[in-house]
């Protein structure tokens, strides 16, 4: 079991800045994919970012080159840097984690979400 507590999230204007954390308790953090997730009202849940256990780094587009993510394994703390803020990326923000057990099956953990909204 991992449990996911995020962190960070608040009102900011545009072009602002905000960095999300995302506490991970129980299993090895290290072993786990860690990703953000968004959710706009009456839209989908989208993939943000995410970050292997090797620390590759995979964004969304709408994200590149303003939005950084990192992992601190000895604090078991995913982050989330987000700069040049914009009216769009408001959403709640989700951390996520997951890794294979097999070919089969594999864990997958969210944790609660908090809200960014962006004023314009």
């Amino acid at each position: 079991q991992v449990q996911l507590v995020e962190s960070g999230g608040g009102l900011v204007q545009f072009g602002g800045s905000l960095r999300l954390s995302c506490a991970a308790s129980g299993n090895i953090f290290s072993l786990y994919t860690m990703g953000w997730y968004r959710q706009a009202p009456g839209k989908q849940r989208e993939l943000v970012a995410s970050i292997s256990s090797g620390g590759s780094t995979n964004y969304a587009d709408s994200v590149k080159g303003r939005f950084t993510v990192s992992r601190d394994n000895a604090k078991n703390t995913l982050y989330l840097q987000m700069n040049s803020l914009k009216p769009e990326d408001t959403a709640v923000y989700y951390c996520n984690a997951v890794r294979n057990l097999s070919s089969i099956a594999i864990e997958n953990y969210w944790g609660q979400g908090t809200q960014v909204t962006v004023s314009s």
